[in-house]
Parts: structure tokens; C-alpha cells; sequence
């Protein structure tokens, strides 16, 4: 919801909307582990000069997973990039027009094609049971790949959220 929103509810999108808060509360948590992770992986390269190809595996994946669980979290929150230059002196229902437009122009398909090309990608990668090609590496590849399509799922609901909303407060009116 923007910030002139707050006090306009949309019922469907709020619902959604807080769903996808508690996920992004949730999957938050993997930045706590992400710096324990970080911090041991420092001690022992400095301290020990003997750092563990399983603690960088970790690494990249509890950061691939903040970051793509949090796209969806900063959609909810409109805390995404936009270019306001422009935008941020439209009235509000050219706001609401824009956006609606940009989702099903942009958003949307590219939502698609990302999670309908990560299907067969995953699959593979569960088919083959993939893991690490370092021997001391992390197995389950698959878990992390598996992470693709259903935070883009993720990613299409809150966008959905948004069109609803968008679309509901432009035919209501209200700024």
C-alpha cells in the first residue's frame, strides 16, 4: 500500500498483503544466520587460516534466499525502486493508472516467463538430485534452485495484490 493508502482498505490485497508480510518476517531470519555464517567463516579463515567451502555454499544461498523472498516483501511495502521524477507529482489517479498499466504491461509477463523457464530448471535439477561440484560442498542444489519459482509465486501474488488494489481505488476514486 503507498503511503496516501494506508487508511484505504482492499479487503482481498490487505489479506494478501499480510501474508506475504509474515513470509518476509519469517524468511527475515536467514540474514541473522547469513552473519553467524559470515562470522564463523571469518574466524576461521583469519584465525585459523582455514576457511569451509560448506560455510561460502551457505553463504550465497541464505543471501539468494533473503533477497529473493524480499522482492516480494518490498512490493508489498512499496519499498521497491521507482524513477519519481515524474511520478511523484501525478495526481493520484494517474498514479493508480500508471501502475496498473506497468503490471500488466511489464510485471506480469516478465513474472511469467521468470517462473514458467524456473519450472524446468528445478525439475531437472530435483530429476538429477544436483549438488555442489565441490566434494565438501553443500548437496541439495536443488533446494536452492527450488527457491526460483516459488518466490516469483510469491513475487505474482503481491503483484496481483497491487493491480487489485490499484484497479479497486481507482474506481472507487479515492486519492
Amino acid at each position: 500500500m503507498t503511503d496516501n493508502n494506508k487508511s484505504l482498505s482492499v479487503p482481498i490485497s490487505d489479506s494478501i498483503d499480510a501474508f506475504i508480510r509474515k513470509v518476509g518476517h519469517g524468511i527475515a531470519w536467514v540474514y541473522v544466520l547469513l552473519v553467524l555464517v559470515i562470522i564463523t567463516q571469518v574466524i576461521l579463515r583469519k584465525g585459523f587460516s582455514s576457511g569451509l567451502i560448506v560455510l561460502e555454499e551457505l553463504q550465497w544461498h541464505l543471501y539468494a534466499m533473503g533477497v529473493m523472498f524480499g522482492i516480494s516483501y518490498a512490493q508489498v511495502n512499496n519499498a521497491h525502486i521507482r524513477v519519481d521524477l515524474f511520478y511523484g507529482g501525478f495526481r493520484q489517479r494517474t498514479k493508480y493508472i500508471i501502475e496498473i498499466i506497468g503490471i500488466i504491461l511489464l510485471v506480469l509477463p516478465f513474472i511469467y516467463v521468470i517462473f514458467s523457464h524456473s519450472l524446468d530448471f528445478v525439475a531437472d535439477s530435483w530429476r538429477i538430485n544436483e549438488s555442489s561440484s565441490s566434494p565438501s560442498g553443500l548437496p541439495w542444489r536443488w533446494a536452492i534452485k527450488s527457491v526460483i519459482p516459488v518466490s516469483f509465486g510469491l513475487l505474482g501474488l503481491a503483484v496481483i495484490s497491487r493491480l487489485i488494489r490499484d484497479f479497486v481505488l481507482l474506481v472507487r476514486g479515492e486519492h
